[in-house]
């Protein structure tokens, strides 16, 4: 087979077909359960002006420094690929004025983001996430109500082995002592860290505990944990958070050394989790290896920091590729084959015309008709007939298409019956009834 001259570039991929079930099965779950919750959608542009990522997701955050897609425009303005949901959606409910409608305003949103990173299994460069936002509301039980939806949409598409991890990162209050008391703790250990940890130090002290080289999670273990100093107000909006979690039976487990990688969030954060179990080539034993799917929290401070009102929020996206990965792996079966209770079968340029016309009032009828047009044998045609599972085959030969006639097979019985052209819509709309 001749090696294809053009790929897709590295870190993107083409949805298949036999890929497209599962991805409209996601979206499909998705919406429904967001438009149950009262969530309206919004579509943000894939473009948008590089400084709003850089104010609002963080200018020493991985995404900000390493991933982003930033272009220069020829009228010299700087773009960037949306490399995630939130800015955007919070830009458009400045720029429009949402502050001004009834709170809160709940939005989700479907579509591609960009990433500069290390392609790897079920982790592109270009992928798709589905999102969800709640701008307006700073009540805990939102930030639950966000959880529980991820978790149900979860395990609606049969994800198994669900896990949720939750921590609070605390606010402006409470966060400067910790990153202080972090500081010194990892400033004494600095030699043992990496590279990258040593710098983020200086630039931004909890992204120490978001490593993921195992030198510096042995460090990060031992280091002081944030909930252990918290404010009195972050501490009583954590509790009740987990105490509504207790409420609706969401299991979740404590991870005081989770961060997140965005620098706007505050209080909650959380990642949902599928689990399996592997083996260590070096052990015997199982051991649980996690496949993130979806994560989030609470930002109470982005809205007011891309020039709105002081206006508190909660959000969360899901990645779904990895979704889709995990349906197909674990044999969830999608595709069906497609059949179609009529087929159109012709033989010449005159039956063709005939069937061009007759194919537009079948769709007018919304009755699903197929046919191979291009197809000039009658038993190739017949045979693509019983593959798609037609009940009836319509047939027009030269003789009939003068005439204005078709003749009505009956692929079960074989009994053919000759009827006008004109006539065979209402006849087939009678036997299939």
């Amino acid at each position: 087979m001749k090696k294809p001259r053009f790929k897709t570039p590295t870190g993107t991929h083409d949805i298949l077909p036999d890929d497209q079930p599962y991805f409209q099965k996601i979206y499909n779950v998705c919406e429904n359960i967001a438009s149950f919750y009262g969530f309206k959608k919004i579509d943000t542009p894939i473009l948008e002006e590089t400084e709003l990522f850089s104010k609002g997701t963080g200018l020493t955050t991985d995404i900000v420094q390493k991933q982003m897609y930033v272009l220069k425009t020829k009228g010299g303005d700087y773009l960037t690929l949306r490399p995630e949901f939130t800015p955007g959606i919070v830009r458009a409910y400045i720029e429009h004025g949402m502050q001004s409608l009834p709170q809160p305003i709940k939005l989700y949103s479907f579509g591609p983001v960009f990433r500069y990173e290390h392609p790897q299994a079920g982790r592109y460069r270009q992928f798709h996430q589905f999102d969800i936002e709640v701008i307006g509301e700073e009540s805990p039980v939102i930030d639950v109500q966000i959880i529980n939806i991820f978790y149900n949409i979860l395990k609606e598409l049969k994800v198994k082995n669900l896990a949720v991890e939750i921590n609070s990162i605390g606010d402006s209050q409470c966060r400067p002592y910790y990153k202080k008391l972090l500081a010194n703790y990892l400033r004494s250990r600095e030699g043992a860290l990496c590279a990258d940890c040593r710098r983020r130090i200086r630039e931004n002290v909890l992204r120490v505990l978001d490593c993921k080289e195992e030198k510096c999670q042995r460090i990060v273990s031992q280091a002081p944990q944030i909930i252990d100093h918290l404010c009195e107000e972050c501490h009583s909006h954590f509790k009740r958070v987990l105490e509504f979690l207790d409420e609706i039976e969401v299991p979740y487990r404590l991870n005081p050394y989770l961060v997140r990688g965005l620098d706007y969030y505050t209080k909650t954060i959380f990642e949902i989790f599928s689990e399996e179990k592997s083996k260590d080539e070096s052990d015997t034993k199982d051991f649980p290896v996690k496949n993130a799917l979806a994560s989030g929290g609470r930002y109470d401070n982005l809205v007011k920091m891309l020039g709105g009102d002081n206006v508190k929020a909660v959000g969360c996206a899901m990645g779904v590729e990895r979704v889709q990965s995990l349906m197909r792996t674990r044999g969830l079966q999608l595709k069906k084959q497609e059949t179609y209770p009529v087929f159109f079968a012709q033989i010449g340029n005159l039956a063709k015309r005939k069937g061009l016309k007759l194919l537009e009032e079948f769709r007018g009828v919304k009755i699903p008709i197929a046919e191979s047009l291009g197809k000039d044998s009658l038993k190739a045609q017949l045979g693509l007939a019983d593959k798609v599972g037609a009940q009836y085959t319509l047939l027009v030969g030269q003789r009939e298409a003068l005439d204005g006639s078709i003749i009505i097979r009956d692929m079960k019985t074989g009994r053919q019956d000759t009827v006008k052209l004109d006539k065979v819509v209402k006849e087939i709309e009678k036997r299939l009834r």
